[in-house]
């Protein structure tokens, strides 16, 4: 792979040597490591389109926001959303004007393998990927693919989706298409984005494909997202071993700090950080290779008294153990926020959950400052906390930030979201330069407002700003975008009169 279009090299990032150089600073800025990265992301769904364009078939989210518009906060779907699908090179000449290095996109299952299997590839899917990694590249930026970001074919959740154990081979399957189609260009992998988000918030709650059954079918779903993201990545190298890709997978965690210095608050922080980010963390990253120990005591206790014949949390073989352990070259991290952790009182609720399980109640102080996101409070320190917490929990790992970013209300006019990004910059900087955290590279969510999800397009998260009504969808620099450019082009912080100035 040519390593100046990779973020990569032979499974490792380029930049893993430089990143513990110290505070560095040049014309009175903090700088980063001189080849750490800046980029951007979108996610296929939320940006695409096109969702039954050139042969690509029904999504889960396709059919949840047809069928339940209620559930959404607008009562809109990502139908056309900001179109990306015919636009993407404009999107890319806007990455390339903002000068970062790479661009973390994901691929739409059901738009390459309309049927979710193998046995039918749409030609049509793999020439729009094709297409768009090609535009990457002549503007000399980097393709760093997700394979899943929450799309799954709806003819797979037919089959029972995430809780069905063969959907780890059909995952396989799928990555080994994509992995051919693309091997003679540039790319390195994310399996899964975020599965702690699809599995407890999608089949344990009330996102695609709204499942709400938390305590069993978040479980299910868990244990066989783990299982496909150790095969996955042990045919990569098996099959692959000459394309000297690299591949991860992206977990979120919000960092989790104790209500209170009492040990019951501290101990109840800890089993939250190991439920919400061990979960998935644990069996890949850990010596164990297997769920957290607080975790599999929990939920098997709770299991005792609820009276099932056998806990409701999964067990691996020793054949699963041994391929998902160490089975990612970095770990993909995605953080936003803070919350303040303190225990539950009282019995076992008969009603098995995941929240249940892990016994804890989660708040946020009122004087943290709000966005435009109900759950997103700015607490900067809570990012380097976090850092730390992942240094000592899993050995220093390599970790990138795949995603970090705020939502302001519509226009272009967004202070906060500079002040967000500046704040948790220097907390970064912070956890590389006098912590020793190895983190390589830090990515915006994100390029261009999206589809939130549940939440539709009443938040707004990108750096450009897209109008909906408008027959192009047009895209307008927010205020930010002049200063996250400086960050990515320069690899330095301005200083507060430089931002000042600016706004000005």
């Amino acid at each position: 792979m040519n390593e100046s279009h990779s973020c990569f090299e032979e499974g490792k990032l380029k930049i893993v040597s430089r990143v513990q150089g110290g505070v560095a600073f040049r014309n009175g800025e903090l700088c980063f490591p001189k080849n750490f990265y800046f980029g951007v992301a979108t996610a296929s769904y939320q940006i695409e389109g096109a969702w039954n364009v050139s042969g690509k078939s029904e999504s889960i989210w396709d059919r949840y926001t047809h069928e339940h518009p209620e559930r959404i906060f607008d009562h809109k779907n990502g139908d056309v959303a900001a179109d990306s699908y015919h636009r993407f090179r404009e999107d890319v000449k806007l990455m390339a004007d903002l000068g970062v290095k790479y661009y973390r996109f994901s691929i739409s299952w059901p738009r390459v393998l309309p049927t979710g299997l193998a046995n039918e590839i749409n030609e049509d899917g793999i020439r729009y990927y094709r297409e768009l990694i090609n535009e990457l590249n002549r503007n000399k930026l980097m393709a760093l693919v997700t394979m899943y970001h929450w799309d799954l074919p709806q003819s797979l959740q037919d089959l029972g989706g995430w809780t069905n154990p063969i959907m780890a081979d059909y995952f396989v399957d799928y990555a080994r298409v994509l992995i051919k189609s693309f091997e003679d260009m540039r790319v390195d992998w994310i399996t899964f984005n975020e599965p702690l988000s699809f599995c407890q918030a999608g089949y344990g709650g009330m996102d695609a494909p709204g499942a709400n059954a938390s305590g069993f079918e978040d479980y299910l779903c868990g244990h066989n997202v783990l299982r496909a993201h150790g095969m996955a990545y042990r045919m990569y190298k098996r099959e692959f071993p000459h394309l000297n890709g690299a591949m991860g997978i992206t977990i979120d965690m919000g960092w989790q700090e104790p209500a209170t210095t009492s040990p019951e608050d501290q101990e109840a922080a800890e089993t939250a950080r190991q439920f919400y980010f061990g979960w998935f963390a644990n069996p890949i990253f850990s010596k164990t290779g297997d769920y957290p120990a607080v975790m599999r005591k929990r939920v098997d206790e709770a299991s005792r008294q609820q009276r099932y014949p056998r806990s409701r949390l999964p067990t691996f073989t020793a054949e699963e153990v041994e391929y998902m352990q160490g089975s990612a070259d970095f770990l993909g991290l995605n953080h936003y926020t803070t919350y303040l952790i303190s225990p539950k009182k009282g019995k076992i609720s008969p009603q098995p959950s995941f929240v249940e399980d892990a016994g804890i109640y989660s708040t946020q102080k009122e004087d943290w400052p709000k966005t435009n996101s109900t759950w997103l409070r700015v607490v900067p320190w809570g990012f380097r906390k976090a850092l730390n917490w992942i240094k000592r929990t899993y050995e220093n790992p390599i970790v990138l930030i795949t995603e970090n970013g705020v939502s302001t209300p519509p226009g272009l006019h967004d202070r906060r979201r500079t002040a967000y990004i500046l704040s948790y910059l220097r907390a970064l900087h912070a956890a590389i330069a006098l912590d020793g955290c190895r983190v390589v590279g830090y990515t915006y969510w994100s390029l261009i407002d999206n589809f939130e999800w549940t939440r539709g397009f009443s938040e707004r998260f990108g750096l450009y700003e897209v109008d909906y009504s408008s027959p192009n969808k047009t895209r307008t620099a927010r205020e930010s975008v002049k200063f996250f450019s400086h960050i990515a082009k320069t690899g330095c912080l301005p200083t507060l009169n430089w931002v000042a100035q600016f706004q000005n």
